[in-house]
């Protein structure tokens, strides 16, 4: 008996549920006047909705049941969804690159703003101090801070190789100053520089300077790209178009409860994850590179302080420079001494005014200034919005279910699940394309990859690993490439008071434009420096080296 009533049961749910498939005749005018209602406020014409539920066999996405949509509707609707939900990725990005571009600008202008109170420094105590020992070389001081910007703004500059040709140019002025009275043809300034590097004329500072700097605008200049490769990354991504499969499976995820007459039924959670991580597969599969390349920015934000630390080193290259000076005016007997044993007696310059006069001696004494506590602020918070980044790719399809698609609170028998108001029973897809070959919800072929999350994935491991080269002090773009290059060593565009032909006799990196540029600044000053850079397809010979050196990483320190 009890079997017996047990069987009626099930007889009477499973007509119920056929009655509510079909459309019950006394509810039909009532479910399609609610979808005429959220049809017209999308916009769409009036006149497009039937009056009562009408049959679907004219349906080509949602199930072929009593429907109130017509095809011309469903349509309609399938683009709408496909537009929203494109349009729900857009802003999720958009979100994301505002924090990007924000701690980007906020780097920017604090590293900038340390390179120019060194630069405001030096110009308001260096005339006063040394007199025409500034005066006279203040060209080369000031292209000296504006090969460091160009530098720390992505130029394809050798920072070791800048700083040598700096010392080089400077020694060379100022030896000239400090002796008027005589005649230093060009072969004996090529004999002085030679012999620069074991008379040290400038002590210890070129060394200090070059060991500091180094590590410091490298990380600094790593740091502020990587925020602009993220952003980038974010962006194009975000844009890549949703394909037809996936429309398909939004449209009946969202819009195919309204077709059948239930539109208050909000999709189940599970289903719409499905429908989501399908969608999304490609993107998902950024996850691990995006990880590795926000970790690495955070670890590289400890370069930031210390005696070579970004805020203490930027800030200060005009200590270096004023304790330079006084070292080559302190040595200055000495090392004219050594100067004429190693390279011979000069002759007297007929046209100078007379005796050798002493120059003005003034000895200049700087303490560095304390930090603000700005960077540590500006690097705390970077850190931790880093940190809650970092699984925004596999995060995506949840966000935009709770966010965007009016999921369902639970799942349960009341909530949408691509047939009817029921409960969804397929497990949840794991992340990536490689999961999604049983998909219940979106075909997706995993051997057909989207080629533009491809690159920007490849632009993640490339940026890693210039961080985490940035992290050990080297610059990637020139540890393989520097020692190999030729050239005279300045620029064709360098003018000959400013660089002359003894600058530099090693090989150096032909300069171009910003090759690492950060994205949205200018790269107008990149094209300030030598006119005989590479052309265009040296820049994608760059990029082609940079991705091999990338399988090489280097190791942690």
């Amino acid at each position: 008996m009890e079997l017996r009533a047990r069987g009626w049961w099930l007889l009477c749910a499973a007509a119920a549920l056929a009655a509510c498939a079909r459309g019950d005749p006394a509810s039909k005018s009532r479910s399609c006047s609610e979808v005429r209602q959220i049809y017209g406020a999308k916009g769409f014409s009036l006149s497009d909705v039937p009056q009562a539920e009408i049959s679907g066999e004219h349906l080509r996405i949602c199930p072929q049941g009593y429907t109130c949509c017509t095809s011309h509707m469903e349509e309609n609707l399938a683009n709408r969804s496909r537009a929203e939900l494109e349009t729900a990725l857009l802003d999720s990005g958009r979100a994301l690159q505002a924090t990007l571009t924000t701690q980007l600008q906020n780097f920017d202008d604090h590293f900038q703003h340390l390179l120019n109170e060194s630069e405001r420094a030096l110009q308001d105590t260096f005339p006063g101090a040394f007199g025409e020992l500034y005066t006279q070389s203040a060209r080369a001081f000031r292209d000296l801070y504006s090969e460091l910007r160009l530098y720390y703004r992505g130029a394809n500059l050798h920072l070791e190789e800048t700083l040598a040709e700096f010392w080089a140019r400077l020694l060379e002025r100022l030896f000239r100053q400090l002796h008027p009275q005589l005649l230093l043809p060009d072969d004996y300034l090529d004999c002085l520089g030679k012999q620069a590097e074991a008379l040290r004329p400038f002590g210890e500072a070129p060394r200090e300077l070059r060991l500091r700097a180094t590590r410091a605008f490298v990380a600094a200049r790593a740091f502020v790209q990587g925020l602009g490769v993220a952003s980038d990354v974010v962006r194009k991504v975000a844009q890549v178009p949703l394909g037809p499969e996936c429309s398909r499976a939004v449209m009946k995820l969202v819009y195919c409860a309204h077709c059948l007459g239930v539109p208050g039924a909000r999709p189940c959670p599970d289903y719409c994850r499905n429908v989501l991580k399908g969608c999304l597969a490609n993107q998902a599969d950024l996850d691990a590179e995006w990880r590795n390349l926000l970790d690495s920015m955070v670890l590289i934000t400890d370069k930031f302080w210390g005696p070579s630390g970004a805020e203490s080193v930027i800030g200060s290259v005009h200590l270096w420079l004023a304790e330079a000076i006084n070292a080559l005016q302190d040595n200055r007997d000495t090392l004219t001494a050594k100067v004429i044993q190693g390279c011979g007696n000069p002759k007297v310059n007929p046209q100078s005014s007379g005796p050798e006069q002493k120059q003005r001696r003034g000895k200049l004494v700087l303490q560095e200034r304390p930090p603000t506590g700005s960077l540590e602020k500006l690097a705390s918070e970077a850190k931790a919005q880093l940190r809650d980044a970092q699984d925004f790719w596999i995060s995506l399809p949840g966000m935009l279910c709770s966010e965007k698609m009016a999921m369902s609170a639970a799942s349960d028998d009341r909530c949408w699940n691509g047939m009817a108001k029921g409960r969804y029973l397929p497990e949840v897809m794991g992340d990536g394309l490689a999961n999604q070959i049983n998909n219940p919800e979106v075909e997706v072929d995993i051997t057909k990859p989207d080629m533009t999350v491809r690159q920007q994935i490849m632009q993640l491991k490339v940026m890693t690993n210039r961080l985490r080269s940035a992290y050990n002090g080297n610059d990637v773009d020139f540890q393989d490439a520097s020692d190999d290059s030729s050239g005279s060593g300045s620029g064709d565009s360098c003018p000959d008071d400013l660089c002359g032909r003894r600058v530099s006799k090693k090989s150096s990196s032909p300069r171009t434009t910003l090759t690492h540029a950060l994205p949205g600044l200018s790269e107008r000053e990149g094209q300030k420096t030598s006119a005989s850079g590479c052309p265009r397809p040296c820049v994608s010979l760059m990029l082609l080296l940079s991705l091999v050196l990338s399988a090489a990483r280097p190791t942690w320190r």
